[in-house]
């Protein structure tokens, strides 16, 4: 078991560099079998081919902007289905008999794929933006209704019993105890369910899309542009580590206590 002061010895190495080496390695025998002719560049091309590839993209700001669109899509979207999860998630952990009546509901919904809707929706609302919007709402939803459900049902009975000997409304109760303690899971909850969003806009693009990062891959595989499509591909996978990161962040700093809980315990 690895003992907590290694950690604290070494926090650049840990934080920095240990994360950076599987990549490099990665990256450095790509090069090398793309150098030594083992890879065609028609397939797969060289790390350098890509990079200079998105430099220009970035320089010439057209990869900017199809990210530019998939993010205003990803913001609404998530925006709507984070909302409407944690409200019913706190709605069902509050009220049993809500949850009951909505157990069946929820457990035929929730396994169907996030891109099964695409085809759907695409019928009843077209392939303008709302369909697109409520795919990712779909997706960012569920992750969140379940981590406020769980985060509700977990929150400490003597909390509870010391609001009521207190004599605090429930309201009061709410937001003093239920929320609190609600709030770790919750954002749990947001991390998964944006990450789930930014994947779902993604497959949304590239089935029925004018503009967008989704469509930007879609098309270059059209025209047979594999470094425009791995552009498209790491834009994407950096973009959700630079959200995720975000809100990693925010979590740090509105639950300070329960970091240092955390930290108390290593």
């Amino acid at each position: 078991m690895p003992s907590p002061g290694n950690n604290r010895r070494f926090p650049f190495f840990n934080r920095l560099v240990l994360p950076l080496i599987v990549p490099a390695l990665i990256l450095l025998v790509w090069q090398v079998l793309s150098d030594r002719g083992f890879l065609r560049p028609s397939i797969l091309p060289s790390p350098l081919a890509v990079t200079r590839t998105f430099q220009g993209m970035a320089a010439s700001g057209d990869l900017f902007s199809q990210l530019k669109v998939s993010l205003i899509r990803v913001f609404e979207g998530f925006g709507i289905g984070a909302a409407l999860g944690t409200l019913l998630g706190l709605a069902m952990g509050l009220s049993p008999r809500l949850d009951r009546a909505l157990t069946l509901m929820t457990g035929l919904l929730r396994p169907i794929p996030t891109i099964a809707w695409i085809p759907v929706l695409i019928l009843w609302m077209g392939i303008d933006e709302g369909s697109k919007v409520t795919v990712i709402a779909v997706g960012a939803f569920w992750p969140v209704l379940l981590s406020a459900l769980q985060g509700v049902r977990g929150t400490d009975p003597k909390y509870l019993e010391v609001a009521r000997i207190l004599e605090k409304g429930r309201w009061e109760a709410l937001i003093r105890v239920v929320l609190p303690s609600a709030l770790p899971s919750l954002f749990t909850g947001l991390r998964v369910g944006l990450g789930i969003a930014w994947a779902s806009v993604v497959g949304a693009e590239l089935i029925a899309a004018s503009s967008g990062i989704g469509y930007m891959i879609m098309y270059a595989r059209e025209v047979s542009q594999p470094d425009v499509m791995l552009v498209g591909i790491v834009s994407i996978g950096l973009t959700g580590l630079l959200m995720d990161f975000l809100v990693v962040q925010l979590e740090r700093r509105l639950l300070k206590w329960n970091q240092a809980g955390k930290e108390s315990q290593a």
